[in-house]
């Protein structure tokens, strides 16, 4: 909310609101109404300025880090010219990792990390670009964008053998003389009969945080298309949080959908943030009427904003690790902006086996809790593992785009021991590479006065490029399996017009996601280069979801010229 002071009428209500910021978490939603109620009313302030007021005022402000309900009064009325704006701190969090680093062959030759089918970094860099914003740096995650995408990547053919492996080689359209490895996997699809009946606890956030109309109210328009969705043998429990817990719905068969919806829409915002509490009592719930034979998942729908009771982050990941180990597993609906704490969402959500989406409209609702409930809730696949070696004497450097929250160490690849991300029936995973073909290895370094003393690679193997990897336990099975692709050299497209659509369409959205973040290596390559190149890969789009991403890349270009104050 913006703050409007104005001496010497409204310094009485000013103090009255710091006053109430003062108090204590848990006892500040009954300090707020008598604060406020009790200051003296200002004098009718003249008609609104356009160039002072913005009317889509928020329904909460931002006061070191906290959030406290806004008078309605001070909503409904926009402030006389003269007033002061204050436009309140982003207190938004997310992780923090710096991009990774090109490698040398000659020195890290293996490349390892997990797999990654969350999508939430998309929906909230939309978000922030339709509302007229470029966002943070750290929000972009430019794997979970390239991933948000659906992929026509080849299919396996048997369950036992779940994934298919993808690889094309083509120029770098950003740096002549590189290339782009593009790793394509794709997850078996269980056909409709296959699919185990679902055992769900919905941990709905209903603090006073979550009173916004994009928060509680969108997350209960999507809830009902999910209970839409579920079969009559599913079973569905709510539990809520606010200042406590409580358990707004008993499990309850999918047949019974009108009583899953009728719980819905009781829900009401109001009070803290006890989360760490609702997921104790979530999991309590799921561990209580576990089924082996279904797919048992906590679905936590939130903010992420908490401040009552388990709060520590490392407490909360140990918690859902050890959960995680009977076979429950969770997954997360973020939601909101100002107090999202996506930083948090992501560490649960890791620990969890789960995935990750942030709900920005009802339409991402409807793709996210509709359409893609057999992706996100029916795992085929645990502890997905990707691990790429290249060969020193093709490929001089490398350098994986994304996934800097999801990288591994080597000896971590057959440690069964790590967790790593687990896949859905159907899932698909993107992953790409700009490597420095070893013709192009003068470019980077000067080659050592004593040579660096390796074998090089048998003459059977030497034509390859790199040899990819991906390793993953069936649900319920504690050894790995694994599954392996070559790449040969001959395979390098001469034109990067010459690789498939979907290649092309991922690489546009990866260097999209690189120009939002900052980083150097896409600093020449504009935006308009990159719309372009979307635009030539769009390919069949039905729910035009390719076509909505050239038009961000176009709002984004116009809010770079503008470039408001506070933004990158």
């Amino acid at each position: 909310m913006r703050c409007s002071l104005r001496t010497p009428a409204l310094l009485a209500l000013g103090a009255a609101v710091l006053a109430a910021c003062s108090v204590s978490t848990p006892d500040r939603q009954a300090a707020r109404a008598p604060a406020v109620a009790e200051a003296p009313a200002p004098a009718p302030p003249p008609p609104p300025s356009a160039s002072t007021y913005a009317p889509a005022a928020p329904r909460s402000v931002t006061v070191t880090g906290s959030s406290i309900a806004a008078p309605q009064a001070m909503l409904k009325r926009a402030p006389a010219p003269g007033y002061l704006i204050i436009a309140p701190p982003q207190a938004d969090k997310f992780p923090d990792k710096e991009a990774n680093a090109t490698q040398l062959v000659a020195e890290h030759p293996v490349s390892t990390f997990s797999a990654d089918v969350d999508t939430a970094s998309y929906a909230f860099v939309r978000r922030q670009l339709t509302g007229g914003r470029l966002p943070p740096p750290g929000a972009v995650r430019v794997e979970e964008m390239v991933n948000y995408f659906p992929y026509r990547y080849a299919a396996p053919t048997t369950r036992n053998a779940p994934f298919a492996v993808t690889t094309e080689v083509m120029p770098s359209p950003w740096r002549a003389g590189n290339q782009l490895l593009h790793v394509a996997v794709r997850g078996f699809d269980l056909a409709q009969a296959e699919r185990p009946p679902l055992n769900l606890v919905l941990l709905i956030d209903v603090s006073g945080s979550m009173g916004g109309p994009d928060r509680l109210p969108l997350l209960q328009q999507g809830l009902r298309l999910f209970a839409e969705s579920l079969r009559e043998n599913d079973r569905v429990s709510i539990v809520t949080y606010a200042n406590g817990t409580e358990v707004a719905l008993e499990p309850t068969l999918g047949r019974d959908k009108q009583k899953i919806v009728d719980a819905l829409d009781g829900l009401r915002a109001a009070g803290g943030t006890a989360g760490g509490d609702g997921l104790q009592r979530a999991y309590a719930l799921a561990e209580r009427h576990r089924d082996p034979k279904a797919v048992n998942r906590v679905i936590l729908a939130t903010d992420g904003d908490f401040n009552i009771g388990i709060t520590d982050p490392k407490q909360l990941e140990r918690f859902i690790a050890d959960k995680r180990k009977s076979g429950v597993y969770l997954s997360v609906f973020g939601v909101g902006t100002g107090n999202l704490n996506d930083a948090l969402i992501q560490r649960l959500t890791q620990s969890g086996n789960g995935n990750a989406a942030y709900i920005d409209s009802l339409l991402e609702a409807r793709k996210a809790m509709q359409e893609e409930l057999g992706s996100t809730m029916f795992p085929i696949a645990n502890d997905v593992k990707m691990q790429v070696e290249f060969n020193p004497k093709q490929v001089a450097a490398y350098r994986l785009i994304g996934y800097e929250t999801r990288m591994l160490a080597r000896q971590d690849f057959k440690d069964d021991k790590v967790d790593a991300g687990d896949m859905g029936a159907g899932h698909t995973v993107t992953a790409i590479y700009e490597i420095t073909p070893a013709s192009e290895a003068g470019k980077l370094v000067d080659p050592l006065r004593y040579g660096d003393g390796k074998k090089a690679a048998p003459a059977a193997k030497g034509e390859e490029l790199c040899f990819v990897k991906v390793r993953y336990k069936l649900p319920g099975q504690g050894a790995s399996r694994e599954t392996a692709h070559a790449v040969r050299a001959a395979s390098v497209r001469k034109a990067f017009d010459a690789a498939s659509e979907d290649a092309r369409f991922a690489v546009a959205v990866a260097a999209f996601g690189q120009r939002l973040r900052g980083e150097a290596p896409v600093a020449d390559y504009s935006y308009a280069d990159i719309a372009s190149l979307a635009n030539e890969a769009r390919g069949k789009d039905a729910e035009g979801y390719r076509a909505e991403f050239v038009r961000l890349v176009r709002m984004a270009e116009s809010l770079g010229k503008t470039n408001p104050v506070g933004q990158p």
